[in-house]
């Protein structure tokens, strides 16, 4: 087996996943209710913001940090949202942890 054979199947057992499948659906739930899906969006541009924030300046901007804390705190209060999330954290921690053991296996060759 060659290593895109690998891939492939990699790619293949991440979207049988449970976690691939428990985050498509929370996702899709999120999609049909407009208002959550709004809420959502301004959540994302929050948090890029914090993110961007942080890498050009070095460190984090309080005031936008604060309100998307905000805005995380009243989206949670929704169930389906903290459905979202809890499956949104799951599944990067399973493709951080898949992608940590491919790092980890090159190492010596890419320092």
């Amino acid at each position: 087996m060659n290593v895109y054979d690998t891939a492939n199947r990699l790619a293949y057992e991440i979207k049988n996943s449970d976690e691939y499948k428990n985050y498509k659906k929370a996702k899709e739930e999120v999609k049909e209710n407009l208002e959550l899906k709004e809420k959502l969006e301004q959540f994302e541009k929050a948090r890029y913001e914090v993110q961007i924030a942080a890498i050009s300046q070095g460190k984090k901007d309080m005031e936008k940090a604060e309100n998307m804390q905000k805005m995380y705190m009243e989206l949670i209060g929704s169930e389906g949202m903290k459905r979202y999330f809890d499956a949104e954290l799951k599944f990067n921690i399973m493709l951080g942890d898949v992608n940590k053991i491919i790092s980890e296996a090159v190492e010596e060759v890419i320092r």
